[in-house]
């Protein structure tokens, strides 16, 4: 049963739960209880799962390990606390872990200080990741801690090391900390296969306990938690909701009143203006900007126009050392810098001290990831968290503009696992297979507890175990072995380094390094590889200020030619730039519905409207105006939105939303091209689907490539000037898109795509099919590209069933699209619930400005992009006149 705790327990009652030495410490050091605390200390002590949501500086550590420490305190002031693991904690950061030890040693140092434990044996805390040292592990050999603090990986580890998972056999607790960012992604669905394998080995179970801060749906990750008891029901759990105890100051600041018209200049001096108003009058400031290249811009910016010191302002990001990154960890701990910027790599649980304000240039893309970052700031429960997003596109005004409105009333965006990853499988039944001789049968049953494999088809888990003992016929040949056997229905160990292959191969995080991209024999540069999977053959890109079409791959190195007379379809920062939520974008809709008609009948009501739009001056009606102040919006930002809003209305007279799509049919004389531009409010993902099924059934009917260009508002499709399309052609095209297999067209579409292949090399490597680590020789990714490229091909005449490539196309079509969702808005326009209107325009109308600028971003500067964007508001403005006349 999972069931939510309401009623907190009194003060007493949850302090009476802890023992007596460890109680009149909490009391001593603490002026009182934080609201998951108040469940937590009674619910730990009676051995219930629980699962802890609550922000920062709630107390979340305490409330799960104050009733564990005082269990074992119990236990050496009875003289039966012994040299085992009793309490296994789990982080995916390495950083959060040191943390934990620090944080756990201050009780334990203070309360052993104290008559009363003196003589005691002392309950004893030990980090085990990748980076503890030999020596420090051999010593946990001979004696482990009692609490152990980990990582997924490293307990996967754990559980085929025959010495040290006899250190296991005590355990009572498991604490799975940062659950939102663990389950999610594959990381941690590795992690719930490793938890049903310890529980497996236990013959019993054990107190689960889960901490996060930013979860929804609730429910489904108290699942994620606790798994299966068996094929029915879920292992009890109660779930402790305190996300919204701490309270939050935040808003959206639009740091210009006219965005289109302010020169480049203007917009950054005024950006930075705000910038170093908050950071000078806070002790500390924390500023996310997304990408590491912002980051860097930004840290360059401060130092320069304000005189920054190294010592005060520094940069935080995931491609800086790791000994630079704990320097600026622990210079903020001491409170010795004014200004942090970082890409995303500080928003989880690390202990950076005290954050005063958070600032976030541009939209973070989902409500959830705003809470968590704004979240950082205010260390202790009774602070106030206080953020601002600083925003200068708008697009990401109005999406930021909800956002903050939606989490105002409690909305969060959901998380999504992987279900059924036949690629982490494959790890774990060779890990099962180094344990002992399984049953497949009990095999099975084991697994599907796992709460992301409960609906895992038979069919999928035996040719899982089929390819692992060798039984697809031609795989040998491509140097592919068993690493297990299997007959009469059992399965066990095969081969004698298949216990060093799953040692040194063992994970869910891919192997990347940087693409070098070459134009013949000419050395150019270098991109991220997650960029060269979104490309295709034709693509045009910018690196190095200049333009190069895609023309094909080898290994990890990219071929280009020049493409000078000819305009970007992808921004080179495409690929690091965070896709909008689905749940916000239906709220971004559900918004545009109910403002548009506002901004409608304070247009209809205007006189002399031309006027007044072209001087910046047109004011909203009473509703539009109610409407902008329930939003946490300063007013630049709400002039801009009502401005935005009007300017659609009057030149497209149509708003689109989540519930009618738009689709607008104009060319672009210029640069000699006709478009295509759906309007269609469902983030990048589902987009990304669409526009892929669409560009293939009108590139079929003309004969001709089409260009795409997606982004979290819809998508544009592309043709030269000669293919003519006719209006009637486009309603035929939804027609054909309503009734076409839409799976079947996007698995064929991305057969031979950069993304199948980047992709398959990753699920080949997580299933060992191909090796990243051979007999302690690392593999370089070149060479992993290359074995896979061959080895797709051989798959590929196995079948579409074969685990790895089904798994392959499962993580392309799920995860890096949403084709769930995809099907379901195809479903919902043919039947009526979803209307589309096609509109046929002599200029771009204002919504579509920053998609069709979204190729042409970095084609020098920003300052280019801010011109284009000025060029076709202009055009805007002169069809506005016209039908005014």
């Amino acid at each position: 049963m999972i069931d939510y705790y309401k009623k907190p327990f009194t003060a007493e009652e949850s302090l009476s739960a802890l023992n007596p030495v460890l109680r009149a410490w909490f009391e001593k050091k603490y002026k009182g209880l934080t609201p998951p605390q108040r469940y937590s200390f009674r619910l730990i002590k009676e051995e219930k799962n629980l699962l802890i949501t609550a922000p920062t500086g709630s107390g979340k550590t305490f409330s799960a390990f104050m009733s564990i420490l005082s269990s074992l305190f119990g236990m050496a002031q009875d003289g039966t606390l012994e040299d085992k693991i009793y309490c296994i904690y789990i982080s995916p950061l390495k950083a959060l872990n040191n943390d934990i030890y620090k944080n756990l040693n201050v009780p334990l140092d203070d309360v052993y200080s104290t008559p009363k434990a003196e003589g005691l044996k002392r309950i004893s805390v030990g980090v085990r990741t990748g980076d503890t040292p030999q020596s420090e592990r051999q010593k946990q050999l001979r004696t482990p801690p009692n609490i152990l603090v980990t990582t997924p990986e490293t307990l996967a580890i754990i559980l085929n090391s025959p010495r040290f998972i006899e250190n296991l056999k005590d355990i009572k607790y498991v604490v799975i900390d940062e659950l939102h960012e663990l389950a999610n992604n594959k990381r941690g669905v590795h992690l719930s296969l490793s938890l049903e394998r310890l529980t497996e080995y236990l013959e019993r179970d054990f107190v689960r306990i889960g901490l996060g801060a930013t979860l929804y749906p609730l429910e489904e990750a108290a699942k994620f938690l606790v798994g299966y008891k068996n094929e029915k029901e879920e292992r009890d759990c109660y779930i402790v909701d305190a996300t919204w105890d701490k309270k939050m100051d935040y808003q959206v600041m639009c740091p210009v009143k006219d965005i289109i018209n302010a020169s480049n200049d203007q917009i950054d001096k005024e950006i930075y203006k705000t910038l170093n108003s908050v950071i000078k009058k806070n002790e500390t400031t924390l500023i996310f900007t997304n990408t590491r290249s912002g980051t860097e811009r930004t840290v360059f910016n401060l130092t320069r126009r304000f005189r920054y010191g190294e010592e005060s302002v520094a940069a935080h990001h995931g491609s800086l050392s790791r000994e630079s990154r704990l320097e600026v960890e622990e210079l903020l701990k001491k409170g010795k810098l004014k200004c942090v910027v970082s890409s995303t790599s500080l928003e989880l649980g690390i202990d950076i001290g005290t954050i005063d304000d958070v600032v976030q240039l541009g939209s973070p893309k989902s409500m959830t990831r705003a809470i968590q970052r704004i979240g950082r700031s205010g260390h202790s429960f009774n602070d106030v968290a206080r953020g601002q997003i600083i925003v200068i596109n708008r697009d990401d005004l109005v999406e930021c503009s909800v956002m903050l409105y939606e989490a105002k009333r409690r909305h969060l965006d959901s998380f999504t696992t992987p279900m059924n990853a036949l690629d982490v499988l494959s790890q774990h039944i060779v890990g099962m297979s180094l344990n002992k001789k399984w049953k497949i049968d009990h095999a099975y049953e084991t697994v599907r507890k796992a709460y992301p494999y409960h609906g895992l088809d038979r069919k999928d888990f035996d040719r899982t175990i089929n390819y692992l003992a060798g039984a697809y016929v031609g795989l040998e040949s491509r140097r592919v072995y068993g690493k297990i056997w299997a007959e009469e229905g059992e399965f066990g160990r095969r081969g004698r380094f298949t216990k060093l292959i799953y040692y040194l191969n063992l994970g869910t995080i891919p192997d990347t390094v940087s693409v070098q991209v070459y134009e013949k024999s000419r050395w150019i540069g270098g991109i991220q590889e997650e960029f060269l999977a979104r490309l295709k053959p034709g693509d045009i890109f910018v690196l190095g200020g200049r333009l190069y079409r895609f023309d094909y791959s080898k290994g990890m190195n990219c071929y280009v030619s020049r493409a000078d007379a000819r305009m970007p379809t992808i921004p080179p920062w495409f690929s690091e730039q965070l896709p909008l939520t689905y749940e916000l974008a239906i709220d971004i809709g559900n918004f545009r519905e109910r403002f548009g008609e506002a901004v409608r009948r304070s247009v209809k009501n205007s006189k002399s409207v031309f006027s007044m739009l072209k001087k910046n001056r047109l004011e909203p009606n009473e509703d539009a105006k109610r409407i902008l102040d329930e939003m946490p919006i300063d007013a630049n930002a709400k002039h801009s939105i009502f401005q935005y809003f009007a300017e659609q209305l009057l030149f497209a007279g149509i708003i689109p939303n989540d519930r009618l799509i738009l689709i607008e049919k104009t060319a672009d004389k210029e640069k000699k091209r006709n478009m295509i531009i759906f309007h269609t409010l469902y983030g990048r993902r589902v987009n990304d689907a669409l526009s892929r099924v669409l560009a293939v059934l009108l590139g079929d009917i003309h004969e001709t490539d089409i260009g795409v260009a997606i982004n979290d508002n819809g998508f544009m499709l592309v043709t030269e000037s000669d293919v003519k399309i006719k209006k009637d052609e486009i309603n035929e095209l939804v027609q054909e898109l309503v009734s076409a297999d839409i799976a079947a067209m996007l698995r064929d579409n991305v057969r031979r795509t950069e993304m199948l292949k980047r992709r398959f090399r990753q699920c080949a490597a997580r299933a060992f099919m191909i090796l990243r680590n051979y007999k302690g020789r690392q593999i370089s990714v070149n060479r992993q590209q290359v074995n896979s490229g061959m080895l797709l091909g051989s798959v590929e005449e196995i079948g579409r069933d074969f685990p790895v490539l089904k798994e392959t196309y499962r993580e392309v079509l799920e995860d890096v699209m949403d084709l769930k969702r995809t099907k379901e808005i195809i479903a919902r326009i043919k039947k009526g619930e979803i209307d589309y209107r096609v509109i046929e325009t002599s200029a771009p109308s204002p919504f579509s400005h920053v998609l069709i600028t979204f190729g042409e971003a970095d084609v020098v500067m920003m300052k280019d992009r801010r011109k284009r964007l000025r060029e076709l508001h202009k055009q805007v403005l002169d069809q506005i006149k016209r039908y005014s006349r």
